[in-house]
């Protein structure tokens, strides 16, 4: 396999009272002494929130500093973001502001309902707050019952790209509302108000009932992303039935042609690795010519998140 494992960088302990469990999405945002690896930790209520912690970057498994609470509260009574909030994709502005797309949990009586929100920090991504009240995007006549977990890119001409994923069915399985969904992608002119493409970019078929967490990046002109994809039954128990990474190019963007057969990694086949379950919500980044992979493993974060290295 091209990329090589190199272990489970961060996994909560249990201390921190926004921090009980789980290190879900990670996110590698920049700095130019150190890494910050944002991602989505829950409490006492199970309610998620974003968080990070520093690394070094020659080996992301040093830990330098943990961030003792949460850098974007939960919104009031009502709001899309009452139960959680969940960090998807980070976006530096010229001013130097740093705007967080991020997901809004609404728990629901026997489910739950996501909506994709956008906030901004001043602060150099230390505290955010949102820049409005309602979502940018949510359930819709393109997205039947939701929409969540935005990818952004905000193109050299001043356009922005979107790929999210958008929910667009439920079905009861073993007495259990399971949600399908698909990648879609969308196009702004300001990075708020946005237009959803008619063409899926990536669409259901018989294993692909979900797609977790698209991760989108440009290299050599080229669209590029790698997904989580998994089977709407037993896929909480069943590592065949589980999220899985997948890979796929575009030329513009919309078109998308998947090649999973060079995604370069796969879950582990010891029953005590951290991702032999599962593997998924992956976050592409490089540093000094090396490239890098986020990811998490089994739970949906329960177990961490590790990294691997691309070997050619």
């Amino acid at each position: 396999m091209p990329w090589i494992k190199k272990g489970v960088i961060y996994k909560p302990d249990g201390k921190l009272a926004h921090s009980r469990s789980h290190a879900q999405v990670p996110f590698a945002y920049k700095h130019d002494d150190f890494l910050r690896i944002y991602f989505s930790s829950r409490d006492d209520s199970v309610q998620s929130r974003p968080t990070f912690i520093d690394v070094d970057y020659d080996d992301p498994t040093k830990i330098l500093y943990i961030h003792d609470r949460p850098v974007l509260e939960l919104g009031g009574p009502g709001e899309y973001d009452e139960t959680g909030a969940m960090p998807a994709w980070f976006v530096n502005q010229p001013n130097g502001d740093i705007w967080l797309y991020y997901t809004g949990w609404n728990r629901t009586w026997n489910s739950y309902r996501l909506s994709m929100g956008l906030s901004v920090s001043t602060d150099g991504g230390l505290t955010f707050k949102k820049m409005f009240t309602g979502p940018i995007m949510d359930r819709s006549i393109q997205n039947p019952i939701w929409a969540g977990q935005p990818s952004v890119i905000r193109e050299d001409d001043g356009t922005w790209k979107m790929w999210y994923i958008s929910g667009h069915k439920c079905e009861y399985i073993h007495g259990y509302p399971e949600p399908f969904y698909r990648c879609q992608s969308a196009f702004s002119k300001d990075g708020i108000h946005w237009e959803i493409n008619d063409i899926p970019t990536l669409d259901f078929d018989d294993f692909l009932h979900a797609v977790g967490r698209p991760s989108v990046f440009k290299q050599d002109g080229l669209y590029k992303m790698y997904y989580s994809y998994r089977h709407t039954r037993d896929y909480r128990t069943d590592r065949n039935q589980a999220y899985r990474l997948g890979y796929a190019e575009s030329a513009d963007g919309v078109n998308w042609e998947r090649k999973d057969h060079l995604v370069g990694i796969q879950m582990s086949d010891n029953p005590d690795d951290f991702d032999y379950l599962m593997i998924g919500y992956a976050h592409y980044y490089e540093h000094k010519g090396r490239k890098y992979l986020l990811y998490n493993g089994n739970g949906f974060g329960a177990s961490g998140f590790g990294y691997a290295v691309w070997e050619d």
